[in-house]
């Protein structure tokens, strides 16, 4: 339990942040107002301030970077916060800049109490600040503390009661609590920027030079590229248009030239049968292990999408081993926690796939999870995985 107190502020004139505030404000207010992407939605906002007569300064730039990203994971702990001392729900716009303020005053320790609500109250539209400015001071003045697990958390109830469930109590909560992290930006030596979890994947796929891969569910391309750097030759292909152009063009990029793109539906991939060295599927999911990296998804999800993937994740191995060779692997992988999407999968796999043959697991940081492999979020501050290696025996 913490109190923080307000300062004094420091002097006359504009007070540093307030333009930031202002945009990340904007930028929530979009996302909870109108569904924006959060993603497009600060990217638009950033390049709209880049071209501005006295542009953003990079330091400004990541400042609302952080802020909108950070309010969205703890967008419920925020509410938490705010809902002790408002007597109706705010309008959506005055909402997120009490959020933002909350945000800071509760998480961003380095920033002081005065800049947390007075560059917020100035940022915010004109008619919400004397509301911001009330709220927000009650919130400096009251201790941080939370009514539950899942107000401290910020997720939906039925996420941390799902991996819970399928992960345990300590690891599920270590899970989530990583996940309020942000992700760092992790570069290949060849500059595609890459999570540490999704490059072990391709190291484990063991491609080695001269085989042929199929990688089916393949933009943007970070794993293909991945494969391509080995020596081996990749046919890569994904159903959606605009996902095949990004894909295509990572592959000019950092494919050297042995990445060849397609578009194709995973289920019905149009490549010649029992071909293939190794078959790769990182298959669509309900992304339960990379809400770090995708911070408005949490709120987004319903708890139906992990049994409803696992039968589209079942399909897509199904239509994968038809085209390996005899003794070809195929590598599936996910990235989220869910029993239902790889447990779940592989029991699946188990009784109507018998000549998939499960391969050894990897060892640390992966753990053992039924015949496969978990990378749990915790571990290394990775993204979390979920990994199934077989070889088709006949």
């Amino acid at each position: 339990m913490t109190t923080r107190k307000p300062a004094q502020r420091p002097g006359d004139g504009d007070e540093p942040g307030v333009r930031a505030r202002r945009l990340a404000g904007q930028v929530l207010t979009r996302v909870a107002q109108d569904g924006a992407y959060s993603n497009l939605a600060l990217r638009h906002a950033l390049d709209s301030a880049a071209k501005e007569p006295s542009p953003l300064e990079s330091a400004d730039a990541r400042l609302v970077t952080d802020l909108v990203y950070g309010t969205l994971r703890r967008q419920r702990s925020c509410d938490s916060l705010i809902n002790r001392f408002t007597m109706s729900d705010p309008p959506p716009a005055a909402r997120s800049f009490l959020r933002l303020g909350a945000y800071q005053i509760a998480f961003r320790a380095d920033i002081p109490a005065y800049a947390a609500v007075s560059s917020t109250v100035s940022a915010a539209p004109k008619r919400f600040r004397g509301l911001c400015n009330a709220v927000l001071r009650k919130v400096v003045g009251s201790p941080i503390e939370f009514h539950d697990e899942g107000d401290r958390l910020s997720y939906p109830d039925w996420i941390i009661e799902r991996l819970r469930d399928d992960l345990g109590d300590v690891r599920a909560v270590g899970a989530l609590e990583a996940m309020n992290d942000p992700a760092a930006q992790v570069t290949r030596d060849d500059g595609y920027s890459q999570d540490p979890a999704s490059q072990m994947v391709v190291d484990l796929v063991g491609a080695r030079p001269g085989d042929l891969v199929a990688d089916l569910c393949a933009s943007p391309g970070g794993k293909a590229t991945g494969l391509a750097n080995s020596g081996a030759l990749v046919i890569a292909s994904d159903i959606s248009e605009s996902r095949v152009h990004l894909l295509a063009g990572n592959a000019r990029r950092f494919g050297e030239g042995r990445v060849l793109v397609s578009r194709s539906d995973a289920g019905f991939p149009g490549l010649r049968a029992g071909s293939f060295d190794h078959v790769a599927i990182d298959a669509p999911c309900s992304g339960l292990g990379v809400l770090r990296r995708r911070p408005d998804a949490r709120w987004t999800l319903d708890s139906a999408s992990p049994q409803r993937l696992s039968e589209l994740q079942v399909s897509l191995i199904k239509a994968g081993v038809e085209l390996l060779k005899p003794g070809g692997q195929l590598t599936y992988s996910v990235c989220t926690l869910t029993a239902r999407e790889s447990l779940g999968v592989d029991q699946v796999i188990e009784a109507e796939l018998p000549e998939l043959e499960p391969l050894e697991q990897p060892g640390d940081p992966w753990e053992p999870f039924g015949r496969g492999s978990i990378l749990l979020p915790q571990a290394l501050g990775t993204d979390g995985m979920c990994l199934f290696r077989y070889r088709y025996s006949r």
